[in-house]
C-alpha cells in the first residue's frame, strides 16, 4: 500500500508477523521489505523467508556496511557492524597504490571499503567457500581478483613479499559456542565461516603463522578477534616474529590486532 504521495507504507499485518517470529525491529524490517519489492507475490515471498528465520540481509540481498550497501547471497556470512573497525583500520594503513590481500573474504566487504577509500590499490581476495567466492567475484568484478582456496594456498606466488596490507576476518567462534549463536547464523551461514576450533583461534593462528613471507617491508597484518582472545593471539604473533598491538572499539564491541614484522 502507498500513502497520498505514492510512498510505500508499512503493512501492520507484516509487522505483526515479523514480531511474532521474534524480529525485535519489526517495523524497520517491514519498511525495508516494503522497499525491496512491490506489494504482491514478490514481497510476500520475502516476508515468508524472513518469518522463517532467514537473515534479513540475505532476504534483502544486501547489508549496510561502513556506509556502503554490500550485496550478499543466501548462505554467505553476513558482515557484522563490528567488522567495520577492521575495514577502517585497513584503510588507515593502506598506501594509495599499495597491494592489499583480504583472506577469508566472504563477500569482500572489507575489500570494498578499502577500494572506496583507496581506489588505486591492487586488491586480491580469497575464500574457501564457493558461495562466498562467487559473491565476492560479483561484488569486485573488474576491480580486483578473487581466488578460491585455503588461506595462502589460494594466492598467486608472485604476491610473496609485496603485500602492504594483509587483512583477515577469519572464523573465531569456539566450536562449542556456535550452538549459542542466533539461529540466523547457525542455520543460514556457512559453518566454515563461523567455526574457529576449540578456542576459536585455529584459523587465526594459521593466518598469523603464514603472514611474514607475504608481507612487503613495512607491511601489516590485521585480523579481527574477540576481546578475550587478544592475550593468546598477541602472544602467538610475537612468537612468530611479529610485533602486535590491539585496537578496540567498545561501542561496536570490536577488536582488531595489527601486527608488523619485528
Amino acid at each position: 500500500m502507498a500513502d497520498e504521495l505514492g510512498r510505500e507504507t508499512v503493512d501492520p499485518d507484516v509487522v505483526a508477523r515479523l514480531r511474532a517470529a521474534g524480529c525485535v525491529f519489526a517495523e524497520e524490517e517491514a519498511a525495508l521489505l516494503a522497499g525491496a519489492a512491490p506489494a504482491g507475490p514478490l514481497r510476500e515471498a520475502l516476508v515468508t523467508r524472513r518469518v522463517a528465520g532467514e537473515p534479513l540481509e540475505q532476504v534483502l540481498g544486501w547489508v549496510a556496511f561502513a556506509r556502503l550497501r554490500v550485496p550478499v547471497r543466501p548462505g554467505v556470512f553476513v558482515p557484522r557492524r563490528r567488522t567495520e573497525l577492521l575495514a577502517e583500520q585497513a584503510v588507515l594503513v593502506t598506501p594509495g597504490s599499495g597491494v592489499v590481500v583480504e583472506l577469508c573474504c566472504g563477500v569482500a566487504a572489507v575489500g570494498l571499503v578499502v577500494l572506496a577509500a583507496r581506489p588505486g590499490v591492487e586488491l586480491h581476495a580469497a575464500d574457501l567457500d564457493p558461495v562466498a567466492v562467487a559473491c565476492a567475484r560479483a561484488n569486485l568484478a573488474g576491480r580486483a581478483v578473487v581466488h578460491a582456496g585455503d588461506l595462502y594456498d589460494a594466492l598467486p606466488a608472485d604476491l610473496a613479499g609485496r603485500v602492504d596490507v594483509l587483512v583477515a576476518n577469519a572464523p573465531y567462534v569456539p566450536t562449542a559456542a556456535i550452538a549459542l549463536m542466533p539461529p540466523e547464523a547457525r542455520e543460514h551461514e556457512a559453518p566454515m565461516a563461523l567455526d574457529g576450533g576449540s578456542d576459536g583461534l585455529a584459523v587465526l593462528r594459521r593466518v598469523v603463522a603464514g603472514a611474514r613471507p607475504w608481507l612487503a617491508p613495512g607491511g601489516r597484518l590485521l585480523v579481527e578477534c574477540s576481546e578475550q582472545q587478544t592475550g593468546p593471539l598477541t602472544a602467538f604473533a610475537a612468537g612468530q616474529g611479529l610485533t602486535p598491538r590491539v585496537v578496540r572499539d567498545e561501542e561496536r564491541e570490536a577488536t582488531v590486532v595489527v601486527a608488523t614484522p619485528a
